[in-house]
């Protein structure tokens, strides 16, 4: 069974990135189709899937469209009963079905004043109390997860499950503005931003630029803390590799990183490959056997 998901641009999508890792996290095949939510073309990329209007929509193997990201989810999760989206526990069931249900009827603040994006980290950002109060309520949903599930560390419920997808770019908005919570889920966020997954997420996102930036906040920033910064896009006409470590064709665009070159099939696989090469298992299983 394999499934189309529409999706809008990485950095800034935090709805895109909920219907992406519910796929991709829980090996569910499926097709990636972008809609241009800051080029104009919206309505006409998503006319097809009317009544639909949203990113992200899922479009399932008997071409059933499906908007909204719960519903998305329970779909997933009854077509792939075996997948393990929701825990096996019902009382984890029930309490990860809350704080889904309620990550997407609330937090309009947190929303409204930290828009997601993955770009940086800002510094010295002050949330509103409204904010404060979204976090609060955060943490506490947290806290109720894990006195269920009895996971001190780690996943909200033990194992991942839709409840962490859902909390995701909650997490990216935490580190990515720096805003106050515990430590102990200061570091559940560094976690959840940590995935491989995730971190590919950030990476496709990166090879596209924004000017003007979509959501711009007139603060210092410092460094996103999850990727590797070390590779750079070069000139060249050949490198350490033939065949490009992704799809095997030829390679034609390059990258160097730690003073060696490396080709890749085409510049999105360099680019991507440039913003967190530790991130694409392939690539570094390549470079591994050198």
């Amino acid at each position: 069974m394999n499934y189309d998901l529409f999706i809008g641009d990485q950095l800034f999508s935090s709805w895109s990135m909920r219907g992406w890792l519910m796929l991709e996290k829980f090996g569910i095949p499926h097709r990636t189709h972008m809609i241009g939510l800051y080029s104009g073309t919206m309505a006409a990329d998503m006319a097809p899937l009317a009544p639909a209007r949203l990113v992200p929509t899922l479009r399932t193997a008997a071409g059933t469209v499906v908007g909204e990201s719960l519903a998305m989810a329970e779909t997933l999760a009854e077509e792939n009963p075996d997948a393990g989206l929701w825990p096996s526990d019902p009382a984890a069931r029930a309490a990860a079905r809350w704080l889904c249900a309620e990550m997407v009827a609330g937090f309009g603040a947190l929303r409204g004043e930290c828009p997601m994006q993955l770009l940086h980290c800002y510094e010295g950002f002050e949330p509103s109390p409204e904010t404060r109060i979204d976090l609060e309520r955060i943490e506490t949903l947290w806290a109720h997860a894990r006195s269920v599930s009895g996971a001190t560390t780690g996943p909200l419920f033990g194992t991942y499950s839709l409840a962490d997808v859902f909390y995701t770019p909650v997490a990216a908005r935490i580190i990515g503005y720096g805003l106050p919570v515990s430590e102990a889920n200061r570091s559940y966020c560094l976690e959840l931003l940590s995935d491989l997954s995730v971190r590919q997420w950030r990476a496709m996102g990166l090879t596209k630029t924004y000017d003007p930036f979509p959501y711009p906040v007139d603060l210092p920033t410092s460094a996103w803390p999850i990727a590797s910064h070390k590779a750079k896009a070069v000139e060249a006409t050949s490198g350490e590799n033939t065949h490009c470590p992704y799809s095997g064709k030829p390679v034609q665009d390059f990258l160097e990183l730690d003073g060696q070159i490396w080709g890749l099939c085409n510049s999105f696989c360099r680019d991507k490959t440039v913003a967190d090469p530790e991130a694409w298992p392939a690539f570094v299983e390549m470079i591994g056997a050198r």
